[in-house]
């Protein structure tokens, strides 16, 4: 398959620029293999749990990855930190009117320096002094990192919506979305169905927004993401997949780990720490996952390419289409699809 398979036209003004007021609000469009589509809401989400299903979401947090400052020649410039390496260390893009040198210092907003050490690839790499925490300096001075298609400054709001209610670790420069839908009260109706909550954490990275530049999708590389797995999640999906009990994801990022995770080891998840940078297409053997939970993603996107690989590729390009009709909101601050996985994906029944 090649890269303008998964294009679709979506008119501008579905594309959401902000937040609903309540999270569980948001429309829900049910893919089904073997089923008509259904248009129901997230708060309808409890209902369609059984009694043993594992959900499990991911609870990084975002962190405010986008910093300002200045050039030595005084010029602006806009750093949006793609990874946190170590406290006085992280990965980023740098957009300034003439890309900075290695060696060169950019004075930031709030009275830090950051100090441009090396390349890696598109990215820089920049150092703190020892004395500075770059992540306590962002907290402090940076900016909620929206996603590029929102065309608006971040406000205080995005510092509470672009969030999970349920996240914990900081690393994240881009929010999981799917998540974003979920409250308090939503998890505890999907506990009393009988379901298990489990937690993982995917620090997920601005590589996410990378375009897909290539159209043979074989070329496309994809930036690696940390996730870890706990003891605890890792006994309670192996068990319920040994006894053909679901797995719901709720969102790709959710996908992304468990599958990386048993993409290296023989099909079975492992507990611990690792990088995954992988890139599933249509074609691909699921070995966890049974249900997704996640959002419109863009067109020709590597989310869009892992979700028809999912849900099949002609249901689900049709399924969008009919979202277009339907006045279905776009993307991370947009409305939500729960996903049944096509057979022909591999994986439990």
């Amino acid at each position: 398959m090649k890269r303008h398979d998964f294009s679709y036209q979506l008119p501008e003004d579905l594309v959401a620029s902000a937040p609903l007021d309540n999270r569980t609000d948001s429309r829900l469009m049910v893919i089904h293999p073997a089923q008509p589509i259904m248009h129901q809401h997230v708060s309808d989400l409890p209902s369609m749990i059984r009694p043993g299903d594992v959900v499990v979401a991911n609870n990084t947090r975002v962190f405010p990855a986008r910093l300002f400052g200045a050039k030595e020649s005084g010029g602006r410039a806009e750093v949006m930190i793609e990874r946190l390496i170590s406290d006085n260390r992280a990965r980023a893009f740098v957009k300034a009117s003439k890309s900075p040198k290695i060696g060169s210092v950019l004075s930031m907003d709030g009275g830090f320096e950051l100090t441009i050490t090396g390349r890696d690839g598109d990215l820089f790499l920049l150092d703190s002094d020892p004395s500075v925490c770059i992540l306590d300096m962002a907290e402090a001075y940076g900016h909620v990192p929206l996603p590029p298609y929102i065309k608006r400054v971040d406000t205080v709001t995005d510092k509470e919506r672009y969030q999970t209610v349920f996240a914990k670790d900081a690393g994240a420069v881009a929010a999981p979305t799917a998540g974003l839908h979920l409250d308090q009260s939503l998890i505890e109706e999907i506990k009393v169905r009988g379901a298990h909550w489990c937690e993982i954490t995917l620090h997920v990275g601005a590589g996410t927004f990378t375009p897909v530049r290539v159209d043979d999708l074989s070329e496309h590389q994809m930036h690696g993401e940390w996730y870890h797995i706990s003891d605890d999640a890792e006994s309670i999906i192996q068990s319920a997949k040994a006894e053909g009990r679901r797995i719901f994801a709720i969102g790709t990022t959710t996908m992304r780990c468990l599958e990386g995770s048993a993409a290296v080891n023989g099909g079975q998840i492992r507990a611990g720490s690792s990088e995954t940078s992988i890139f599933i297409t249509p074609g691909y053997k699921f070995n966890v996952i049974d249900v997704l939970f996640t959002n419109f993603h863009l067109p020709e996107s590597t989310l869009l390419m892992l979700v028809s690989a999912f849900g099949g590729f002609d249901r689900v390009l049709a399924a969008y289409q009919e979202a277009v009709q339907a006045r279905y909101r776009f993307f991370s601050y947009g409305d939500a699809c729960l996903i049944i996985r096509d057979p022909e994906a591999g994986g439990a029944s």
